[in-house]
């Protein structure tokens, strides 16, 4: 790869890194909270030289309104208008340092606003909305590539390693109306849906990949993994007060999540690159390391990413819009529990968006170039 190459290769490395802040955001209330990692699914944002310092801003929204039981969609909730209604609003400020050519660092300072509108936490006659805002858990790693950038690979692989801070408040409490005494309001913690954190120190690993398979085509992935060894954090649901049943589900969980993503990515000019490809994000039944127990909505979607981006030197900002194309909310735990001891069906729903909007824009500063090894360079541009 020359020189010419490696600024070809440049608006399609910032695409990849542009398109990242979602990862782990699952649509809807299967997921505890947005989430995203630091390096991101394209790790090619974190080819900085060393002492090369990258900023960015992340937003992203959903609303989440479809239910499903399995893969199997209940249209009925929105058409009898008893649909729960996330939506959510989440905001990563992030920054990724060059500590040497190959290894970086990133910290992720994550701020959201939810709000969520039902009938059943409302004594199920009349509709209200709960709201919760805030700090959320902050996330950093270290990374390191396996190829040294300097020789221009026309493929990369960068692996990363860290940690989730309990900085997010996992007890936001809001009134919920006639459920108190006498049918009066009541404050209590609002849905684990729209918690601000999980109350649970976590761990973070991510496998992440670039690939040139024509002078105009890149190839992209990565997987991300958030190991929360906690079970539960003691918050209580309120869910039994619906049905004595419930009661395995009293106390919030607190879960694992996981992303993957592939994908193509093309430059259409040297400003703008286009991308297209393919995510799975979830919540698992199971957790890795520790217990499982207590109330949580297992669930996963699959999703078509298109994305765009626009380049100018050092400055990006991106555009991608994630589409769900399938939806699952598996039994839980305490979905199994409860049908072993009942030796009735049990199986929980979960609400689900049909798309994620990601906006982000990104700013290089000095040293974000990594010095080429001059065998590797175009001898004309030397």
């Amino acid at each position: 790869m020359t020189q010419h190459s490696l600024r070809r290769l440049s608006p399609v490395l910032v695409c990849l890194a542009m398109l990242i802040p979602s990862l782990g955001s699952a649509q809807g209330c299967v997921a505890i909270r947005h989430f995203s990692s630091c390096t991101g699914t394209h790790p090619e944002n974190n080819i900085l030289a060393k002492g090369g310092l990258m900023l960015s801003a992340n937003y992203r929204y959903f609303k989440s309104f479809r239910h499903f039981r399995g893969t199997e969609e209940e249209p009925d909730r929105v058409a009898n208008e008893t649909e729960v209604i996330n939506h959510s609003h989440a905001w990563d400020f992030v920054a990724t340092y060059g500590i040497s050519d190959r290894w970086f660092a990133s910290l992720v300072i994550p701020t959201v606003i939810n709000t969520r509108s039902s009938l059943y936490e409302h004594g199920r006659d009349q509709r209200n909305t709960t709201f919760s805002r805030g700090l959320a858990d902050i996330r950093w790693n270290v990374g390191y590539w396996l190829q040294d950038p300097a020789s221009l690979p026309k493929g990369n692989v960068a692996i990363a390693l860290g940690m989730k801070l309990p900085t997010g408040n996992y007890q936001a409490t809001d009134i919920f109306y006639n459920v108190g005494p006498e049918g009066g309001p009541e404050v209590r913690p609002v849905d684990q849906s729209i918690q601000v954190g999980d109350g649970g120190f976590g761990v973070t690993a991510e496998i992440q990949f670039y690939r040139e398979l024509s002078p105009s085509l890149f190839l992209y992935g990565g997987g991300f993994y958030l190991f929360n060894p906690r079970e539960t954090n003691g918050v209580r649901t309120f869910r039994e007060t619906l049905s004595p049943i419930l009661q395995n589900e009293a106390v919030m969980s607190v879960p694992d999540q996981y992303s993957v993503r592939l994908g193509l990515s093309h430059p259409f000019s040297p400003a703008i690159t286009g991308s297209l490809g393919a995510r799975f994000d979830g919540v698992p039944v199971k957790d890795v390391i520790g217990g499982s127990g207590g109330f949580r909505r297992p669930g996963n979607v699959l999703a078509i990413d298109p994305g765009l981006t626009y380049t100018s030197g050092p400055f990006a900002l991106s555009l991608s819009v994630p589409v769900a194309v399938r939806r699952e909310r598996p039994q839980s735990l305490t979905d199994l529990e409860t049908q072993e001891a009942t030796g009735q069906p049990r199986a929980g729903d979960a609400a689900f968006a049909d798309y994620v909007i990601n906006v982000a824009v990104a700013y290089r500063f000095g040293g974000s170039g990594v010095k080429l090894d001059p065998e590797k360079q175009d001898p004309f541009n030397r």
